[in-house]
């Protein structure tokens, strides 16, 4: 699933940053058939909206949750505050930390980049969307 794909190095080719690779990458995996156009919306949550905040990585999945189940808005929806609180509170528990500042100068390497970072994002969603679609 996604966790594979980046752990391939997806992303890499293209220089996507991390939320572009959480998005680009879960459009092919679960297929989501977003457009470039809506795919792009991705580009300024890298690097934790470009100051450090929270990892695009997490607000990248975030999006891909909010197109699988949310079907209008998100007042509408059932699931999206829920497994927006656990995507958090599962990455936040497996990595110690959810903002990007801090998550780089703990994991990320000149070799692998962020990658660590990203794939655990990747599978904690890859989890979660396994479980929801099986629902």
């Amino acid at each position: 699933m996604l966790y594979e794909l980046i752990m391939s190095g997806y992303g890499e080719q293209e220089d996507f940053n991390c939320a572009e690779k959480i998005l680009y990458g879960a459009n092919q995996t679960y297929n989501l058939n977003l457009d470039k156009r809506a795919l792009k919306l991705s580009a300024g949550f890298g690097g934790g909206m470009a100051i450090g905040d929270v990892c695009g990585a997490l607000t990248a999945s975030v999006m891909v949750l909010g197109d699988l189940f949310v079907k209008n808005n998100a007042h509408e929806s059932t699931k999206i505050k829920t497994l927006t609180t656990e995507l958090f509170t599962a990455y936040r528990e497996q990595m110690g930390e959810i903002n990007c500042d801090p998550l780089k100068a703990r994991y990320r390497t000149e070799e692998l980049k962020c990658q660590q970072v990203i794939a655990t994002a990747a599978k904690i969603l890859d989890g979660i969307i396994e479980r929801e679609i099986k629902a």
